[in-house]
């Protein structure tokens, strides 16, 4: 009988062991930023045409920072789209 090398392990571990990690937590967070600033952008009532006005830019901006799946965002167009919605990016580091 072959045995699984992941049972008992957490799924960080797991990530860990197929090298990918890094790149799942980089994607979750992204996922978790523009939920919320689609949901700050709703609870404003603001289309994507007035968002991008908000911060200065391009509505193709704006769309790739609200595409989870592309995780090029600078600090700088987060903290723009959360002042945009009226909030405040707060980064921390905390321990793996």
């Amino acid at each position: 009988m072959k045995r699984n090398p992941h049972v008992g392990s957490d799924f960080d571990d797991f990530l860990r062991e197929e090298g990918i990690l890094d790149e799942a937590q980089a994607v979750a967070v992204k996922r978790v930023l523009t939920f919320q600033l689609e949901r700050g952008m709703k609870a404003k009532q603001l289309t994507k045409t007035a968002m991008a006005k908000r911060m200065g830019t391009t509505r193709a901006q704006l769309d790739r920072l609200l595409d989870p799946d592309n995780s090029s965002a600078t600090l700088a167009t987060l903290v723009k789209a959360a002042n945009a919605v009226g909030k405040r990016v707060k980064i921390s580091l905390v321990n793996a």
